[in-house]
């Protein structure tokens, strides 16, 4: 018990260290950008959570528009889609698939993940990227949730000039979709 704990206690710590690594992006640390391919960002966050998702027989699924390529910090950019990953697949059912999407439209680029899972009722959806909400406070903590990291996706997109929203229906699942410009977030 004392060592689930401290594994708990030090995963909120580095996520909490990740948020405020972000915030004082605007102070002046710089960040650097580059212009790579989603498929590629897309796959090593797949492999990231992979391990999961064969604990729960749930399939991965892309479909990602051939050569798309987005203008971001890599590595930040990565743990965003990994968040959300982790979360698609820890909120589905075993045996279901979580599709990752990625388009772009006009001047914009759409990158998505879908799963299969309970969906979140329209009430939760204002406060859901706030730091420590949780929707089912006994069922996040006996997943392993922080409850910070969707207010790490979202403070990654701010640094991106980019947004995240959702898409749900309760019983049906849920779609988070990260929203970024066509160019330099800067």
């Amino acid at each position: 018990i004392i060592e689930n704990q401290v594994n708990r206690l030090n995963t909120i710590i580095e996520d909490l260290l990740t948020i405020s690594y972000l915030e004082k992006e605007g102070s002046g640390i710089p960040i650097l950008f580059e212009n790579v391919s989603l498929n590629t960002l897309v796959r090593e966050s797949i492999e990231l959570c992979s391990a999961n998702a064969r604990k729960k027989s749930v399939t991965i699924d892309t479909s990602i528009d051939k050569g798309l390529k987005v203008w971001v910090n890599p590595s930040l950019f990565e743990q965003a889609i990994v968040n959300l990953l982790d979360n698609a697949i820890k909120y589905s059912p075993e045996e279901t698939t979580v599709l990752i999407g990625g388009t772009q439209k006009d001047l914009k680029k759409y990158i998505t993940v879908t799963d299969q899972g309970q969906g979140i009722a329209g009430e939760h959806i204002p406060r859901l990227f706030e730091r420590f909400y949780r929707i089912d406070k006994a069922r996040s903590r006996k997943l392993g949730g922080t409850g910070l990291g969707l207010a790490i996706v979202k403070h990654i997109m701010n640094v991106h000039n980019g947004q995240i929203s959702v898409s749900s229906v309760p019983g049906k699942g849920s779609t988070f979709i990260l929203t970024l410009g066509n160019g330099s977030p800067t």
